[in-house]
């Protein structure tokens, strides 16, 4: 059970010697860490409590991490962060497409960690500001929870899309800069190879679909941003 005032984190790693360290930081940075070795036992403890935050590792024997993330996401929006220790490219791109928030290479600086997890929790805050819901169309969105419909229909989006759609919601129709984009909705500036952004923006393109005319609902303007439209 996490103690008072405690942030509860879940950890998917089958390092349990790095689960010990990080878990004895996290405790004194404020995060209760509930750990699991292994991706189906990880899954069951998402269903039997809530949790602010997940890291998942990559590399597990039986359940990878990107298998744990397929099935995750089809039940749960809650903010992840992965880690991996090979650091591929590839490996963080489709975590990315998968759904994952934010992506970390081992061996990781405890400091970092604890860095990218207050991100995360301070972008999936429920600010309950009472905003008016941000409409555009058929596509709705709460400012505050991050839900967002198209329609009647539930659109499952994870916290970064949310993050993202809110931001264009919120300019409609004008340009956002990448930049502004990535500090709101990624926590932090885009570097010159990073391409989290257009992961999370295509991913979020996928889920809006095109406007019922058969338009782009976010257009991009090469090496300036994107404009919801």
């Amino acid at each position: 059970m996490a103690e008072l005032n405690s942030h509860p984190i879940l950890m998917i790693d089958d390092d349990q010697e790095l689960c010990e360290l990080l878990g004895d930081w996290l405790a004194v940075e404020g995060f209760s860490l509930t750990v699991r070795h292994d991706g189906e036992s990880g899954l069951e403890a998402l269903r039997a409590e809530p949790f602010e935050a997940v890291i998942l590792d990559v590399m597990m024997p039986g359940m990878n991490g990107l298998d744990v993330l397929r099935a995750l996401r089809q039940e749960f929006q809650t903010p992840l962060l992965m880690l991996s220790a090979r650091g591929e490219p590839v490996d963080r791109i489709l975590g990315l497409e998968l759904g994952a928030d934010d992506y970390l290479a081992k061996p990781c600086d405890p400091r970092e960690l604890v860095a990218r997890l207050r991100a995360l929790l301070r972008r999936s805050q429920n600010t309950s500001t009472g905003h008016q819901p941000l409409q555009a169309g058929d596509i709705r969105l709460d400012p505050d929870s991050l839900l967002a419909w198209q329609g009647e229909q539930p659109l499952p989006l994870t916290q970064t899309e949310a993050l993202i759609l809110r931001c264009l919601l919120n300019n409609h129709g004008q340009l956002v800069d990448r930049q502004s984009l990535s500090r709101e909705a990624l926590g932090k500036p885009l570097g010159p190879y990073d391409r989290s952004l257009d992961m999370h923006m295509s991913n979020l393109r996928r889920k809006l679909g095109n406007h019922p005319d058969g338009r782009s609902r976010i257009q991009s303007i090469r090496g300036r941003g994107y404009l919801y439209s």
